[in-house]
C-alpha cells in the first residue's frame, strides 16, 4: 500500500454506506451477511469485520446478538457529540439547554402542525399517552419524554431537526432531575396541548404550547431569570 493511501477497510466502509444510502436502507433493517458483504464488495472476511467494527463504534450499524447486523437509529450520531460529558451538570447547563431548546423547538412545532401526517399525528398521540401513564404510575419517564419531543421533530419532515433534537434533549433527564419531578402535572397538561395543536393543524397554538412548556422549566429552575 503507498504511503498516504487509506487502508482497504475505510474502503470497505464507505462502499457499506454507500450501499446503504443506494438502496435507501433505514434504521432497523438488517445489514447483508458477512460473506454476502465479501461477494459484493470482492474483500475478504477480515477486512469486513474490520469495517463493520468501525461502522459500529461510529454508530452507523449495530449488532443483536443471534440476529445479525442493522442499521443502528443512532444514524451516524456519537453520543455526545456536543461534549456535554466534559461540562458541569448543574443549573447552568439545564438554563443554557433550555434557551437553546426554546431557540428551536417552537419552530419544530409550527412545522410539525403544518406537515405532520395522519399517522404521524396517531404516534404522537401515543406518545403522549405513554409519558401521561408513567408519570401517573410514578415510574421514570425520562425517555419517553424524550421520544415525544423526537416524534414530533420527525413530524417537521426536517432531516437535520430529526437528528438535532435527540441530541439537544440530552437535558430533559437533567431538567427532571434538578425539578425533582415537581413539574409532572404540567408535563402532563403541556404534552396534551402539544398534540391536540398539532392535530388540529394548528401552528400557532402548536407554537405557543411548546413556548409555555419550556418557559415553565425554565422559570421554575431560574425565577428570578427573564424568560425568553
Amino acid at each position: 500500500m503507498k504511503q498516504g493511501t487509506p487502508p482497504l477497510s475505510a474502503a470497505v466502509q464507505k462502499q457499506i454506506i454507500d450501499m446503504i444510502l443506494k438502496n435507501d436502507m433505514k434504521p432497523g433493517d438488517r445489514l447483508p451477511t458477512e460473506s454476502e458483504l465479501c461477494r459484493r464488495l470482492n474483500v475478504g472476511r477480515g477486512t469486513v469485520r474490520e469495517a463493520v467494527k468501525a461502522l459500529i463504534s461510529q454508530n452507523v450499524l449495530v449488532v443483536r446478538q443471534g440476529s445479525g447486523t442493522f442499521i443502528s437509529p443512532r444514524q451516524g450520531v456519537s453520543s455526545d457529540p456536543l461534549g456535554l460529558t466534559f461540562l458541569k451538570h448543574d443549573q447552568q447547563l439545564a438554563l443554557d439547554l433550555l434557551d437553546v431548546r426554546l431557540m428551536l423547538e417552537p419552530d419544530i412545532a409550527e412545522l410539525a402542525a403544518i406537515r405532520a401526517t395522519a399517522r404521524e399525528l396517531r404516534i404522537i398521540e401515543q406518545q403522549c399517552d405513554t409519558v401521561q401513564e408513567l408519570i401517573e404510575k410514578e415510574e421514570p419517564y425520562q425517555q419517553a419524554d424524550v421520544e415525544f419531543h423526537r416524534r414530533i421533530a420527525q413530524a417537521s419532515h426536517n432531516q437535520v431537526v430529526s437528528t438535532l433534537v435527540p441530541v439537544i434533549h440530552s437535558s430533559a433527564t437533567l431538567n427532571i432531575d434538578l425539578t425533582k419531578n415537581s413539574l409532572k402535572g404540567d408535563t402532563i397538561r403541556y404534552h396534551r396541548a402539544l398534540v391536540n395543536a398539532i392535530s388540529r393543524h394548528d401552528p400557532y397554538g402548536a407554537r405557543y404550547a411548546m413556548i409555555l412548556h419550556l418557559a415553565t422549566n425554565r422559570q421554575y429552575l431560574f425565577p428570578n431569570e427573564p424568560t425568553p
